[in-house]
């Protein structure tokens, strides 16, 4: 099977370079199923409803969230009705929405994708890593479900690696979002998971990790909140990770990191 995992969507760049790129990718590459996280999708800040639909549309199977996953309150009001909008799974119970679901891609095949929160420099959660091995229990990979996709949305590279290697052999990928900086260890661990610290962002990175650089220049060097943090509108960079799957075991055989549009230096895994 073959999966692509895009980087937090930042706001119109973000959602433009999605819209712009993804229809080619998932015909050139031949994609079976495509996750986006999208907590920053509506201006750098939460998500809505007619967004979520935009983000549908332009060929996202599904929408990952965390720490701003309610900075629009509709998308409270939403979530429960919206099975392809998820949450970190660790927050408390009783908070609408859910963290993990088992969905079905092509030619009948099922993808589980499991949305948690780190706690490192993070809102304090429930334990991620406890939260991560009950939802693990429930499946199992190459039996009950052909892929698992797990999105740590951490702020701490530790954390994110002792994840990777917390699941490693019982996940297909697990990658991390949060800081907007694509990182360089993908790499397919030694139990079969394919890993990255981070995706990086789909957003412009002519910018403050997607955001308006004046603004936030202003914040860092005059230790002053002055206007509103907005997200930057040059062009956008997609940024994810490809990932291609054994089809008996949901294992990673192979895992590249993709970069088109924007700023960055291109990276597109060959065909």
């Amino acid at each position: 099977m073959r999966l692509l995992f895009c980087g937090d969507l930042v706001g119109r760049a973000g959602r433009d370079s999605i819209a712009a790129h993804l229809p080619g990718l998932r015909r050139d590459l031949s994609l079976d199923f495509v996750i986006a996280n999208g907590e920053n999708a509506a201006g750098g800040f939460g998500i809505t409803r007619k967004i979520c639909d935009e983000v549908f549309e332009a060929g996202v199977d599904v929408i990952t969230g965390g720490n701003h996953s309610w900075d629009q309150r509709e998308a409270l009001a939403f979530i429960d009705a919206e099975p392809r909008l998820l949450r970190p799974h660790n927050y408390p119970v009783g908070t609408p929405g859910r963290g993990s679901k088992v969905y079905e891609a092509s030619r009948g095949r099922k993808v589980m994708v499991l949305n948690v929160m780190g706690q490192l420099f993070m809102e304090s959660l429930d334990d991620p890593f406890a939260c991560i091995d009950k939802e693990l229990g429930k499946q199992r990979l190459g039996a009950t479900v052909d892929a698992i996709v797990l999105d740590f949305h951490a702020e701490a590279t530790s954390e994110k690696m002792a994840t990777s290697h917390f699941v490693d052999g019982r996940v297909s990928l697990c990658v991390g979002t949060h800081t907007h900086v694509p990182t360089a260890d993908t790499m397919i661990l030694p139990g079969g998971t394919a890993f990255q610290s981070d995706a990086g962002m789909c957003g412009d990175y002519d910018s403050v990790i997607g955001m308006e650089k004046s603004i936030a220049l202003e914040r860092f060097v005059r230790k002053v909140r002055g206007e509103r943090l907005t997200a930057a509108t040059g062009e956008g960079t997609l940024c994810g990770i490809f990932v291609e799957t054994d089809d008996k075991t949901g294992l990673a055989r192979r895992a590249e990191p993709l970069r088109i549009g924007g700023k960055l230096p291109p990276a597109i895994p060959g065909v």
